[in-house]
């Protein structure tokens, strides 16, 4: 069977760490079990020694002007360089050439710029780091720039938000290729979440609010965020903590206004609802995924919290997404 080839493009002054999360996070996956492993190579012009924004140089492994298909993935890295990588019509060309042979085309962070200048994302709804979003924006009128995901899924195209980002973009393809057990397991081995929705509401409950005061409300609120397919019940929780269950109510009551099981419910149903809207994965899937017993149950959490259907979220807030 076929290694698959992941192609990712570097140029001077990119960032070494939109490079390292996908090679590392790829490179993890083979050895937790994947059925096709990864090869991933840095293509670079000329195959040369790139001098990356941190003063480090990296050396290529693939000349980019020679590089072929079939490609499994090509990601253009982000950095500082990212303008005059959009400006260099021979990279530009090479990365358009290599896009027609490739089944799935990515961006990290600012990477997004130089796929807008060949053309790939005309049409198309995209997100890069928050801080360019503006300037890609009005360079590619074709192009809709939604600054706030952590990535976005555009038919074959991905494209990703700052930098660490592209660990939470090498895990969704990870879990695509390989299901979600190898993704949980590279997730656990670099000691990271099993994977943030790509798409995260503005008054998430991951973010909304500042981390509780408590130590032990703090550690199992991280705790729930990054097992939300796990035994979360209050007995489990209290057990993670080394407390009692009525203790641990008290506690999260104080400091969270709701009690333990009422958190882990909001939390399950507030990611359920970032999936509908980032994924294309059926509603049970999403279940599943988020720690619902079944769909049945994610309908009866999204009536309580959102007064609506799973099915009748996804069709007007992907919507107001898109728009």
């Amino acid at each position: 069977m076929r290694d698959r080839i992941v192609a990712i493009v570097g140029y001077d002054r990119a960032e070494l760490l939109d490079i390292a999360c996908i090679t590392t996070t790829l490179g993890m996956a083979n050895h937790m079990g994947a059925r096709r492993p990864y090869r991933a190579v840095v293509a670079t012009p000329g195959g040369r020694p790139i001098e990356l924004h941190s003063g480090l140089t990296l050396g290529g492994q693939q000349s980019l002007e020679r590089l072929s298909g079939p490609l499994d993935t090509l990601i253009v890295a982000g950095g500082l360089g990212h303008e005059d990588a959009a400006a260099d019509l021979r990279l530009v060309g090479h990365v358009r050439r290599l896009a027609v042979l490739t089944r799935r085309v990515a961006s990290v962070c600012t990477g997004a710029n130089v796929l807008a200048a060949a053309g790939l994302l005309d049409g198309r709804r995209v997100t890069t780091h928050w801080a360019f979003a503006d300037g890609i924006a009005a360079r590619y009128p074709k192009v809709t720039v939604d600054p706030e995901p952590i990535y976005i899924r555009d038919g074959n195209v991905a494209t990703s938000g700052g930098v660490t980002s592209a660990l939470d973009l090498a895990l969704a393809f990870v879990e695509e290729d390989h299901g979600a057990d190898v993704a949980r397991r590279v997730s656990r081995h670099l000691v990271t979440y099993l994977q943030r929705p790509g798409s995260q509401a503005q008054m998430s409950i991951f973010t909304a609010a500042p981390p509780p005061d408590n130590d032990i409300v703090r550690r199992m609120v991280d705790y729930v965020a990054s097992h939300l397919d796990e035994d979360l019940s209050t007995a489990s929780l209290a057990a993670h903590a080394g407390i009692g269950q009525r203790h641990l109510n008290r506690l999260f009551t104080h400091h969270t206004g709701q009690s333990a099981g009422q958190y882990v419910r909001r939390a399950r149903a507030e990611a359920a609802a970032n999936l509908l809207t980032s994924t294309s994965l059926p509603v049970a899937g999403v279940a599943r995924r988020c720690g619902f017993g079944s769909a049945e149950a994610l309908r009866l959490a999204f009536a309580q919290l959102y007064g609506t259907s799973p099915s009748q979220y996804r069709t007007t807030q992907g919507r107001r997404s898109a728009r």
